[in-house]
């Protein structure tokens, strides 16, 4: 059974931005961390940013101040707003949970064009 969809990519130009999102299943939302991952062509999995319960946000290097994570409790959606998108973005993007991660939903593609 499908317990995350992934939605909101698309093709953009380099400097354009995309807003992902992620409405999970589960009832008790709140109390997950919540994650996005992305997987660029050839390449593993990755993460790339993540939400705690009390809104705590990690980002990896590569994306820091371009990318904003966030949540919406009411709506049970994890959100990945993506500013100045570069080439090296493109990937397909993935969202789960911590702990007690979920199988991994179809993602959401992501292609960046110069």
């Amino acid at each position: 059974q499908v317990q995350v969809v992934e939605s909101g990519g698309g093709l953009v130009q380099t400097g354009g931005s995309l807003r992902l999102s992620c409405t999970v299943s589960w009832s008790n939302f709140i109390f997950y961390t919540m994650e996005w991952y992305r997987a660029a062509p050839g390449k593993e999995r990755e993460l790339v940013a993540q939400i705690s319960s009390d809104e705590s946000e990690f980002y990896v290097d590569a994306v820091k101040g371009r990318f904003t994570i966030s949540r919406d409790n009411t709506k049970k959606t994890a959100l990945l707003q993506m500013n100045n998108l570069k080439v090296e973005d493109t990937a397909v993007y993935y969202c789960n949970r911590i702990p007690e991660p979920v199988r991994w939903g179809q993602g959401t593609q992501v292609t960046v064009s110069s």
